[in-house]
């Protein structure tokens, strides 16, 4: 027997992905947590950013734009929007976390040079498709990936 499972539960009655905002609030109130102004500074300062980010970082640039926030308060919003499914964590370099926004985004994969550590940010149809195919012969569906591809850039 087959049953239909609503994979994701950010989707409203009409197929549109819910607002940022509101998809925080619900997982923060099923944990019995306040959706609180730090955090909405937070999660706003992760959608203004593009690409990848670093915990440290972004407290860095709150704080030099002149937003209050505290180093626990930071760590404990990125790991509620991972558990949210808003942003997933990027391991680059196996020393700091990074993490990217996903929620509504086209994947963005990465390329890593060895020598270098120079970051080259992308996004392939071709690696989604291949996503989807496995997905597919494994009867699953699929809902997001992340590629992190190692070389040598040809400036090293």
């Amino acid at each position: 027997m087959h049953v239909e499972v609503d994979i994701n539960p950010n989707l409203n009655q009409t197929g549109m992905v819910a607002p940022l905002c509101s998809v925080f609030r619900r997982h923060l109130k099923a944990q019995n947590l306040k959706y609180t102004p730090e955090r909405a500074d937070i999660l706003n300062a992760i959608i203004e950013h593009d690409g990848l980010f670093e915990a440290d970082s972004l407290m860095n640039e709150m704080v030099q734009d002149g937003y209050q926030v505290s180093k626990a308060t930071l760590y404990r919003t990125v790991k509620h929007l991972k558990e949210a499914g808003i942003i997933q964590e990027v391991n680059i370099d196996g020393k700091q976390a990074h993490y990217q926004l996903i929620y509504g985004r086209k994947p963005i994969d990465t390329l890593v040079c060895m020598r270098t550590g120079e970051r080259i940010e992308f996004s392939s149809d071709e690696i989604a498709a291949l996503r989807d195919k496995i997905c597919k012969e494994h009867g699953w569906d699929p809902i997001a990936h992340r590629v992190v591809i190692y070389g040598v850039s040809p400036e090293s």
